[in-house]
């Protein structure tokens, strides 16, 4: 079990830096009160609420969230909803 647990872990960690291999170029729009309500919605609830707050397109929506149940996920997706940042999607990912 610690065995599993460690392995866990290290590839939690890194998979961390994913996100920013991940080849999207979006823009970043102005961090307002609705950003810092979606950014906390995408943290603590699940990630995709967030950018669904922010009126981002359906397919970004939907990645987002089910990337969501990798957990690591959730920190990209509050700074992807705090920073209000459009577009992104590459090929219908992210």
């Amino acid at each position: 079990m610690k065995k599993f647990l460690t392995l866990t872990l290290l590839f939690s960690m890194l998979s961390l830096g994913v996100p920013a291999f991940a080849g999207t170029h979006g823009t970043n729009g102005q961090v307002s009160g609705r950003s810092v309500g979606a950014a906390a919605l995408s943290l603590l609830i699940w990630p995709g609420l967030g950018q669904a707050v922010n009126d981002q397109s359906y397919s970004k929506n939907v990645t987002h969230a089910l990337l969501g149940l990798t957990g690591v996920f959730r920190i990209w997706s509050c700074y992807d909803a705090f920073v209000d940042r459009q577009g992104g999607v590459w090929n219908n990912r992210i």
